[in-house]
Parts: structure tokens; sequence; C-alpha cells
């Protein structure tokens, strides 16, 4: 904790259930524009992610001197306050505990965000002191967009009304009141000032505007003797300050455990959780920039909700998610959260997910709930009405994707995908053999014989020109066949066909697919996202936005990938390769420690040391963790 190099890597998020978030460094100092204690969508101004408080300094005084244990780097490469130095332990088991200790004064920080609430709260106990001691607490106000910084103007607006326990303020008209209030008796002291040239090394290091300046309207001043428990809470709503110590209380007991790394996992699938109704529910696809995108939506469902025994929350977003999916089959604009359904691969996906389901279920159960779901996004795609498919007269799917990217390896450079997938598309043609398939195993659900043979019929065709289309001479699959067109990269795309249930090919083409992602693209961290022998491996994820989008897609490693490559090795070795994927997926756990403590990054490179990069916590790749540990579980029963 006091050596910034490592602690200043390692963040901490705190979530609620309506995509706010609190977010910064296990030391509080601030790297990203991101950063922030209270951050939340402000529907007022355009429904995306606002700083509000970016942070809050605490300072003990005693005998007239002060001792800040803020923590902020500056312009200049400086330091100040330096109150890392006071840090004496730091724990994360249930919620993040700091201990400092200033001379004979012993000061516990806990922080917590409402779970239902958009509300941050912070509690101190002064556990320890020799003399009359002044707690002083003084905010930095942001109230700017996540996407950009704040800047020093005369535009603001100073003025703050007195609440119960403390004051409220809001820096501009479009933006709500923050509510700012303390649990013991305080004074708040109005001494209105700009701290500038405040430094964000990750965003300097991603090629964006990383310096900003914060308004402090002043500072709380509470008076302090040992034994007192103190609770700051920042917040959109007022509160009773009276209610502060419990409500705190209330919250810790709503927590998971983070005692250990599956803990540690459910904990951090809990984060992705977003409630707009009590029957409207989402997962955001990562913290602290992604929102709700319909392809992560469905891959990561099962492993968030099914394989922690949550089936009430899969239904309830995919029961969600069903509504946007028949608002675009019957071309009405989206009315929820979810975006980018228009995917080619998306509504696939969904077929998938609840393929998952099935197993937790029954096929009766799913056919009941889903079934006309189901069959209804076939005879969409098959009747040629989805914008970004058509299913050709060999029996597979086409896309077009050179001028606009259609599948996840979604980067673009210069307008252009990267990596332009086109054409025939290896892991849409097996989504769509396996959904063919499974529809067919739903219909003698529904004691339908005849729609089962004709399915099976259809997927027969597919998976006859799926063979001859994608099958290579050299033992593993083409990423994608366009006319005049044939990607011969090593890309792990090719491990879905082995993965599913439904696979397209015969049990040595499928090991022979296994066996090249071993030798070419397994790593610790998930599979690469393309083979150091194929051309334009580009494995590590740093530098501005254009290097970065070039190598996203071009050697990154992503442990999502990795699930599925899991699944396909207990598919085709069974279980004596129970030991190997244990084996792998501790290997996730010390990485919990970096980036998001208790969480997983988004990517990862290619190469050792295998840096996690990106988002500090993605819902793909900790779902097919819990997802993995779960196909464990049931292989070892």
């Amino acid at each position: 904790m006091t050596n910034l190099q490592e602690s200043m890597r390692r963040e901490l998020l705190r979530t609620n259930r309506s995509g706010a978030y609190s977010c910064s460094t296990v030391v509080d100092c601030n790297t990203r524009k991101y950063h922030g204690l209270l951050v939340a969508p402000i529907k007022e101004i355009d429904g995306e992610n606002h700083v509000l408080l970016s942070s809050l300094d605490a300072t003990v005084v005693q005998h007239g001197a002060e001792f800040n244990l803020g923590v902020h780097k500056y312009r200049s490469g400086d330091f100040s306050p330096n109150g890392h130095k006071y840090i004496r332990e730091f724990s994360l088991e249930k919620i993040p505990t700091t201990i400092y200790r200033v001379g004979g004064v012993i000061l516990k920080k806990e922080v917590i965000f409402q779970a239902y609430s958009t509300r941050v709260l912070i509690r101190y106990t002064l556990e320890d002191c020799h003399s009359s001691t002044i707690l002083r607490f003084k905010p930095f106000l942001a109230f700017r967009s996540v996407k950009s910084c704040m800047h020093e103007n005369n535009q603001i607006i100073r003025d703050y009304q007195t609440v119960n326990g403390g004051i409220k303020t809001h820096l501009y008209e479009d933006y709500p009141d923050l509510y700012m209030q303390i649990s013991k008796k305080n004074e708040f002291v109005f001494q209105p000032d700009w701290y500038r040239g405040l430094l964000y090394d990750k965003e300097l290091e991603r090629g964006y505007e990383g310096v900003e300046d914060l308004y402090v309207p002043g500072y709380f001043e509470v008076n302090a003797k040992k034994g007192d428990q103190i609770v700051f809470s920042a917040g959109l709503e007022e509160v009773k300050p009276s209610t502060l110590k419990k409500l705190f209380d209330e919250e810790v007991g709503l927590r998971t455990p983070r005692d250990n790394f599956y803990h540690a996992l459910v904990n951090s699938a809990h984060q992705f959780h977003v409630r707009v109704s009590d029957s409207e529910r989402y997962l955001l696809a990562g913290y602290p920039w992604f929102k709700v995108r319909a392809r992560d939506t469905f891959i990561a469902l099962p492993g968030l909700t099914l394989a922690i025994q949550e089936n009430d929350y899969f239904k309830l977003v995919m029961d969600t998610a069903q509504k946007a999916i028949y608002e675009f089959i019957s071309g009405k604009p989206i009315s929820g959260l979810i975006h980018e359904i228009e995917q080619p691969d998306v509504l696939l996906w969904a077929v998938w997910a609840v393929q998952q389901y099935a197993h937790e279920v029954g096929n009766d159960i799913a056919f009941r709930e889903y079934g006309k779901l189901l069959f209804d996004i076939l005879t969409f795609i098959e009747s040629g009405k989805h914008p970004n498919l058509v299913l050709k007269e060999n029996g597979l799917l086409h896309t077009e994707g050179r001028d606009v990217p259609m599948t996840w390896m979604n980067s673009t450079a210069n307008g252009r995908p990267v990596v332009p997938r086109t054409g025939y598309v290896v892991e849409i043609n097996a989504l769509w053999y396996n959904a063919l398939k499974f529809c067919a195993e739903m219909a003698i659900a529904d004691e339908n014989h005849e729609a089962a043979a004709e399915l099976d019929a259809r997927a027969d065709i597919a998976k006859e020109s799926f063979q001859k289309l994608f099958v290579n001479p050299n033992g593993y699959l083409f990423d994608y066949v366009e006319e005049g067109i044939t990607d011969w990269s090593v890309r792990p795309n090719m491990i879905f066909p082995v993965a599913f249930d439904y696979s397209p090919l015969e049990p040595e083409q499928k090991k022979s697919v296994l066996d090249f992602c071993t030798r070419e693209l397994l790593t610790p961290k998930g599979l690469r996202t393309l083979s150091p022998k194929s051309g334009g491996y580009n494995p590590m994820y740093v530098g501005a936005q254009t290097q970065r989008d070039y190598a996203y897609h071009s050697g990154t490693a992503w442990p999502w990938l990795g699930g599925f490559y899991m699944e396909a090795c207990l598919k085709v070795y069974k279980r004596t390769r129970i030991s190997f994927v244990q084996r792998q997926m501790i290997g996730y756990e010390d990485e919990m420690l970096y980036h998001a403590v208790g969480s997983i990054s988004e990517l990862f490179d290619g190469n050792p040391p295998f840096h996690g990069r990106g988002a500090c916590s993605f819902a793909m790749n900790v779902a097919a963790i819990l997802r993995t540990w779960r196909l464990i579980d049931q292989y070892n029963a």
C-alpha cells in the first residue's frame, strides 16, 4: 500500500443495481477519468455515466496539526498529499477496509456502495486517540461525463443549501443535487477553491486527455472521540443522518464475502446486475465504460446466473431480452437498454443461452418458457428478414463484414474493420448448426416429431457444407470464407464448434482443432485472438487508441474464449482433463489481486507476463470462469 507503483495498478470497484459505481485505486488516488467515489448515469442529460464526487479527502487534526490521508497526483508528477504513508492495513474480505495510523490516532475507513440506491457510504471509526481529535472531510466535485475532464470555469454554480446533517449542491443546471451528509453533528465550512492539474496516468497511456481541475466547495468538520463511528453519505437523494449507521450495517449484511476465489467471483458476478424495475433486468458488459450489449448478455448470462444457482435472475434477464428480441424481429425501435441486438450472431447466442437453461431445468420447462422464442428466431432468420444475415442454398449463413464489423472482433481503424471477417464466418455457422439441432430437440419435447425431422435434415445439409467450407488440410478451421477470400489465420473462433453441444465436426476433426488451439493459442489467461505464427501478430495491448485497436483482436488473450476451450477439452477428453482444467482456473485467482481487485480484466497481453488490460472488470470473463467451475463439478459428480 505504501508503494505507489504497486498500489496504483490495483483498482477497487463497487457498484449498485442501476449501473452507478464507485471506482478508484486501493489508495484512493484516481488514475482514470472514469474513476470517482460516486459515478452515476444521469437520465436528465444523456443517460451516460457522470462523475459527481471524484474523491473525498479525510484529514486528522490534533493540536492544530493537520494530517491529510488523501492521495492525488499532479501534472508535475508530484503526489500531494501523501496519505498512503499512514496506511497500516488493508483488507477486502467483506468490504474495502483501510487502517490509518497517525501518531497515536488509529482510524479505520470502510467503503460500501448502496445496492439499490445511488449512494456511496464511508464509515470512519476512530479506534484509538490520546487527545482531542477533529476529522475534516473535503469533497472534490467534478459533475462531468466520464468521457471528458473538468476544467476551471466561471459557469459552475457555487451555491449550496443546508440539509439535515450536511449540504446539497449541483455545479450545473442540468444535474441533480448531490446530497453530502454525515451521521454525526458537523459543521460545513464554505471555502470554495479549485485544485488544478490533477493527473490521470491511465488516460495518458491510452492517448487521451488526462489532466483536470476539480472544484472543492469547502469542508466538513467533526469533533470525534475514541470509539466514534462516523458515516459519510454522498447520494442523489436525501437520507436521515440518524439512519446512516444502521443503513451501513444492513448493506454489509447483503454482501457476499470475498473470503475465497469462488465467493469473489460471485461478488463480481452480482456487480453486473442492472435493475430498472422489478421485472426489467439487465447485465452490464463490464466496468467502467461498457453498456448493456446484447452479445455479451447472452454469452455471460449462463455463467453469471445458472452456474451459481441463480436461475430466477436468468429468467428476469432473459425475459427482458426476449422483449427486445421481439421488438427487433418486428422492426420496432428497441425500448430497453440493450444495444447491438442487430449483430448477426446475437440471436443465435440467445438460443445457446436458452440451451444452457434447458440443461438446468429440463427440456420441458425450457420449451414451455422459451420454445416460441426459439422457433420465432429460426423463422426470422430463414425468412431473410434479418438485416445482417442471409441463409444460402448450402444451408449456411452469410454476412457482409467488409466495411462494418459484424462479429465480436469489432475493432476499427480509420473507419474500417481491423479484422474484416465477412462471408461465411466460422462461429456464426457453428451457432447456426447448434441452434438447428437444439430446436429439433425442443420439437421432440413438444412431441412434434415431424418438425424435429425437418430440422435435423436441414442441420445435416449445414453440417456437410460446414465441413467442405471450413475444414482445411492443415487440421484446423478457416476463420471466415468469402468468394475470392480464404483466411488462413489461426484464430480462436474455431473452438466454438468443438465446445457446443451439437458440432458439425467429426470426432477426429474436433480433436485436431482442439490440439491446434492448445499448441498455438492457449495461454494462462485464455485463448489468444491470433496465433504467433500468423501474420500481423500483435500481442501487447498498450499505447494510443489506434495502436491498441490494431492489437485488440490480433494476439491478445481473452478468458471467456478460454472458457469455451475448457468446455471443449472436457467434451473431447472427458475426465482425463479435469485436473488440467482445474489448474488453468486456479491460475486466475492470482489475477484477482491486480487491476480490479476481486474481478477479472477485459483482456490480457498475449505474451508473458500476460498483464491484464482494458476494462478492469468484464462480465463474459467472470462468467466463463464460474461456468467452467460448474462444468468441473458436473464431471466430478
